[in-house]
C-alpha cells in the first residue's frame, strides 16, 4: 500500500541517515571497498524504492469527481473502492491503489486517471525494467537473463514472462524501421553493397508430434528439425582493385592483405521463413524490401555501384531479381572455393599437396574470368579419371552449380573494378545475429519468438536500441491513454 507522502518522505530520511551511519562505521573497521559498494548498493536500492513511492504519492489516488467521460464520449462512473495495480520497478514492486472509472462494478474499467498520470505501462512491468531485462535477452538465454536481473536488483520476472515480454517488445520494429536515417555522406564509402544468406533455427515441434514421437527418437530421426533464418546486410566500402595473382597470393598465404577497405555503416536485417510452391517465402520478400529501402535511402540518387554479392541459391537471386535488379551480381568466392576443395578431393587424397595445387590452379583460372574453361576442364577430368558413384555425383553437382551461376562469376570485371568478391559480411551476420543466440544448448523456438528476437537482435545490433526503446515507450503511451500521454 502507498503511504502518505509525508511518510514516505520521512522513512527516505533515515534510510539516508542510515546510509551515513553506515559508511562512518564502514570506514572506522577497516571494511574492504568492494564490500562498502555492494551494502551501498543493496541500500540505493531500496532508498529509490522509497523515493518512487513518495512520488506516485505526490500525485494522489486519480479521484476527479463522480463521473468522466470517455474518449468516444460516454460517461462512465467511480467506482466505491479503491483498486490496486501492481507496479514492478528497477527498485522493487509497488502496489498502487487508485481511483478507476467503469460503467458499473464488475465492468472492466474504462479509465484510471491516475494510470494516465503516471503514464503507467501495459503490463505490471517497467520500461526501464524491460529495458534492461531485454538487453541481455538479446544477448544471452532467457533463464540467463532472469537470473542476472535478480543476482542485480533483487527482483526480475519470470523467464515465460521475459519471452512474452520480447514478443511484445518487438511488434512495433517494422515501423520504426521505416524511420531509419541514412549515415552521413562523409562516413560512407563508394561502392554500395548489398548481402544475404540463410541459416537454420531450431524449432521447438508441434505437442502433437512430441506426444506421437514419444520419449524416444528413431534410428536416423534428427533431435530437432530446423527452419531458415535469412539475415540480409547493407553497407558501403571503397573500392579494392587486385589481380588474380593478388587474390591467390593472400588466400595461398591465409593472410588478409593489411590495405584491404573496411565495410562501413553495416545494418543488418533478419526475417524467418519457409518455402512456398512456386513463390517467394514471405520472409525473404520482407528481408529484401528492406534492404531495397535501405539501399534507396542509403543512395537516393543511385550515384553509387550497387553490388549484390551471395551465394548460388535460386531463391536468393530470385528476391535480388526483384527488388534489387540493378545490382552487379557476384557469387561468393568463398562458396565457389568450397566446391573446388570437394572437385580436388573426388580425385586427390584430402589434406594432400596435389589437391592443394588442383585449387590453386582453378582459382586462378576463375579469377582471371575462364569460368567456361573450368568447366570444360572439371568435366575433361571427370572422363579422364572415370569416377563413379558418389565422387561422379559431386563432380557433376559442382560443374551444375558453375554452369547455373556463370553470369554472377566475372572475377576478372569484378578485380579491375575494386568491388568485393566475398560474403565475408553475411556469414558473419548469420553466426551473430542467429548461431550465437539461438543455438545456445538446448534452445527450440516458434516462429513467433524466433522473429521477435531477431527483430530485437538484429535493432541492438544496429545501434538502434535506445531510440528503439523510446519509439515503443511513445507508440504504447499513444495506444493507451491518447493525447494525454503527450
Amino acid at each position: 500500500m502507498i503511504m502518505s507522502q509525508e511518510r514516505v518522505f520521512l522513512k527516505a530520511q533515515e534510510q539516508l541517515d542510515a546510509l551515513e551511519a553506515y559508511v562512518e562505521q564502514a570506514a572506522g573497521s577497516g571494511s574492504r571497498i568492494d564490500q562498502v559498494e555492494r551494502e551501498l548498493f543493496g541500500r540505493l536500492l531500496n532508498l529509490g524504492l522509497t523515493l518512487l513511492t513518495a512520488f506516485v504519492a505526490s500525485q494522489g489516488d486519480g479521484d476527479e469527481g463522480s463521473e468522466l467521460e470517455t474518449a468516444d464520449g460516454r460517461r462512465v462512473r467511480r467506482m466505491p473502492e479503491l483498486h490496486e495495480r501492481r507496479y514492478l520497478s528497477i527498485f522493487g514492486e509497488l502496489l498502487i491503489r487508485r481511483r478507476v472509472y467503469a460503467e458499473r462494478e464488475k465492468r472492466p474499467v474504462e479509465r484510471a486517471p491516475l494510470d494516465e498520470r503516471l503514464g503507467l505501462p501495459a503490463g505490471e512491468f517497467s520500461y526501464v525494467l524491460a529495458d534492461w531485462l531485454q538487453r541481455l535477452c538479446v544477448k544471452e538465454s532467457f533463464h540467463e537473463a532472469v537470473q542476472d536481473l535478480r543476482e542485480w536488483l533483487g527482483v526480475a520476472p519470470s523467464e515465460a514472462a521475459a519471452e512474452r515480454m520480447n514478443q511484445e517488445l518487438s511488434k512495433p520494429v517494422e515501423r520504426f524501421g521505416v524511420l531509419d536515417e541514412p549515415p552521413p555522406k562523409e562516413m560512407e564509402g563508394e561502392i554500395l553493397v548489398a548481402t544475404a544468406d540463410g541459416k537454420g533455427v531450431p524449432m521447438r515441434r508441434p505437442l502433437e508430434e512430441r506426444v506421437r514421437r514419444g520419449p524416444r527418437r528413431t534410428k536416423g530421426e534428427k533431435a530437432n528439425k530446423k527452419q531458415m533464418a535469412y539475415v540480409g546486410a547493407v553497407y558501403t566500402i571503397d573500392p579494392f582493385r587486385r589481380t588474380a595473382d593478388d587474390v591467390v597470393d593472400e588466400w595461398a598465404r591465409r593472410e588478409r592483405a593489411a590495405e584491404r577497405p573496411k565495410p562501413q555503416q553495416k545494418q543488418v536485417w533478419a526475417e524467418m521463413t519457409h518455402d512456398l510452391e512456386g513463390e517467394t517465402s514471405p520472409g525473404r520478400a520482407r528481408l529484401f524490401g528492406e534492404m531495397a529501402l535501405a539501399c534507396h535511402q542509403r543512395d537516393p540518387q543511385r550515384a553509387k555501384t550497387l553490388v549484390c554479392l551471395m551465394d548460388g541459391e535460386r531463391a536468393l537471386w530470385e528476391a535480388q531479381e526483384k527488388w534489387l535488379n540493378r545490382a552487379v551480381c557476384i557469387l561468393d568466392l568463398f562458396h565457389v572455393l568450397e566446391r573446388l576443395w570437394q572437385a580436388a578431393h573426388t580425385i586427390h587424397r584430402e589434406g594432400s599437396r596435389e589437391a592443394a595445387q588442383f585449387v590453386e590452379h582453378w582459382l586462378r583460372m576463375l579469377l582471371e574470368g575462364k569460368v567456361g574453361y573450368v568447366i570444360g576442364g572439371l568435366k575433361r577430368l571427370r572422363k579422364e579419371h572415370e569416377l563413379k558413384g558418389q565422387k561422379r555425383r559431386t563432380l557433376s553437382t559442382i560443374i551444375g552449380y558453375y554452369e547455373n551461376n556463370r553470369d554472377h562469376m566475372r572475377y576478372d570485371e569484378y578485380l579491375a573494378a575494386g568491388y568485393p568478391i566475398g560474403s565475408g559480411v553475411a556469414e558473419g551476420a548469420c553466426r551473430h545475429v542467429v548461431k550465437d543466440r539461438m543455438e545456445q544448448t538446448g534452445m527450440r523456438w516458434t516462429v513467433n519468438g524466433a522473429q521477435a528476437m531477431l527483430n530485437l537482435r538484429t535493432t541492438y545490433l544496429n545501434g538502434r536500441w535506445n531510440d528503439y526503446i523510446n519509439f515503443h515507450v511513445e507508440a504504447e503511451q499513444a495506444a493507451l491513454y491518447g493525447n494525454l500521454a503527450a
